[in-house]
């Protein structure tokens, strides 16, 4: 299934993609794509479903962040052997955590603003996760067995902010509108193998990103193992597990994100993002 949340921004509502690409309505169902929904037990009510005899959501509306009432957005970093090595950088023994505020989050095709201050936004598409029942010292045989689903994110980052101002890599992540999320949260059991996902970035029609899944240090699973062994991971926490290499740091001459500026990211078989930026 793809599921996803529409609407203004506060008032979303869920609903799910059908097979001939239109939305249906699932507030008859359920309240939110969030919580209990994400269980094993919840997604299967939803794939009872008869679609059909769901309401088509017409016209052409906003579409915001896959995932709902989200706890805990927890970030990958350097998890790309060759974006660890476009930012001269050595890859880590183990995975590098931080985390983004969950006030970053917006929709994927919402405005990114540049924040006040700002010399250096940057650009990350990444595969994010997105866990679906309580997960704690799970191995990493069992760990894909506790994750809902996936979705593209763009974890856009300042990297001035991020690096230079005397402080963790929150700092230069959590701006408002840091981080589209979506356009869909796609089932765990329509993903085969979240390690080989082609995936890309543009910026005004130029390709910076042009990677794979593939290519990923540390494994979804590994990831996810790893994490529970610090902190339990609940229903709708979204890990953002890096990005491979393109990004604005990385260029020569470096590149930044500038307002007038349009993103285009997407992940096969997730779904693609469409960002104008604009000055904060």
């Amino acid at each position: 299934m793809k599921l996803l949340r529409y609407g203004p921004v506060g008032a979303e509502k869920p609903g799910v993609l059908d097979g001939n690409g239109n939305i249906r309505d699932l507030s008859g169902v359920i309240d939110d794509v969030a919580g209990d929904v994400l269980s094993e037990e919840g997604l299967a009510r939803l794939r009872e479903l008869d679609l059909a005899g769901l309401p088509v959501v017409e016209g052409n509306p906003r579409i915001g962040a896959c995932v709902g009432q989200v706890g805990k957005f927890i970030c990958i970093g350097l998890n790309y052997a060759d974006h660890a090595a476009e930012s001269g950088m050595e890859l880590p023994a183990e995975p590098v955590i931080f985390f983004k505020a969950t006030s970053a989050i917006v929709g994927p095709n919402d405005t990114v603003e540049i924040p006040r201050g700002s010399v250096k936004t940057d650009w990350e598409v990444e595969l994010g996760v997105v866990i679906g029942k309580e997960t704690k010292y799970v191995s990493e045989a069992e760990a894909l067995d506790h994750v809902a689903g996936y979705c593209v994110v763009n974890d856009l980052s300042e990297r001035d902010f991020q690096l230079h101002r005397s402080g963790q890599w929150v700092k230069g992540k959590s701006a408002d509108t840091f981080g589209p999320i979506g356009p869909w949260l796609v089932t765990r059991d329509e993903v085969t193998d979240p390690q080989n996902l082609p995936m890309y970035l543009e910026v005004n029609g130029h390709r910076f990103q042009d990677g794979s899944t593939s290519t990923m240090h540390f494994g979804v699973a590994t990831v996810v193992s790893h994490l529970s062994q610090f902190m339990s991971l609940q229903p709708g926490d979204v890990i953002s597990t890096g990005t491979p290499p393109g990004v604005g740091m990385g260029q020569n001459p470096q590149t930044y994100l500038k307002p007038g500026d349009k993103m285009e990211l997407g992940i096969e078989g997730l779904g693609v993002q469409c960002q104008d930026v604009v000055q904060g």
